[in-house]
């Protein structure tokens, strides 16, 4: 069973208010971080693709390598799986996440299907790609395939946001914080957008004092 699927603001907002009657603490962050955003993003392999060259990059390099990569056509997965190492290194892109790239290209990931699958088996597929880990996993199945009850807890920021706004002693594990998040189904992947703008909200007042 797929579940709900973010398409719109309203979504987003039906979720926020949901959650904000639930859990008084998202009400508090809600009020200090104004309306959410969509978030939303093309599904398929240029999005997983450009998740790759994201990792472990600053904005402003995975920016640039992948419009040398657009330029060369290597964001189609049929020119990147017969891409060489040469053509791959001279986009800007590492021996690995060149690998990675081809892996995925290679994959045969059928994305239309995806869109129909539950979103365990969406991570379950996408984690079997070399490259791909669970928390690229869950964040494609959040803005890519637009499922509203998937969270990321590997997220630092996440981890971060949630120590903050529940007055917890310390940055919950990952699995202490996906446990967290069962109180918040069906609306997890709102309540992610909540932290999330939370974190930004909480750590720019920090700074100012």
């Amino acid at each position: 069973m797929v579940g709900r699927i973010i398409t719109s603001l309203d979504c987003v907002a039906e979720g926020a208010d949901w959650l904000g009657r639930r859990e008084p603490r998202f009400a508090v962050a809600l009020a200090q971080v104004g309306p959410l955003p969509l978030r939303r993003e093309e599904d398929g392999f240029a999005a997983l693709l450009r998740a790759i060259v994201g990792q472990q990059v600053s904005v402003a390099s995975a920016r640039a390598i992948w419009g040398r990569l657009e330029g060369l056509g290597l964001t189609d997965a049929p020119v990147m799986a017969a891409a060489s190492d040469e053509d791959l290194r001279a986009a800007g892109l590492s021996r690995q996440k060149a690998r990675y790239g081809r892996a995925l290209a290679q994959a045969g990931i059928d994305f239309n299907a995806l869109r129909g699958v539950p979103d365990v088996d969406v991570v379950q597929t996408l984690v079997a790609v070399p490259g791909i880990g669970v928390w690229t996993a869950e964040i494609y199945a959040m803005f890519a395939l637009g499922r509203a009850d998937v969270f990321a807890p590997g997220d630092l920021a996440l981890q971060e946001a949630a120590r903050m706004l529940f007055g917890l002693e310390a940055r919950p594990s990952d699995k202490a914080l996906r446990k967290m998040a069962e109180e918040w189904s069906p609306w997890r992947s709102v309540a992610a957008r909540i932290l999330w703008a939370y974190y930004r909200v909480a750590k720019d007042r920090e700074g100012v004092i």
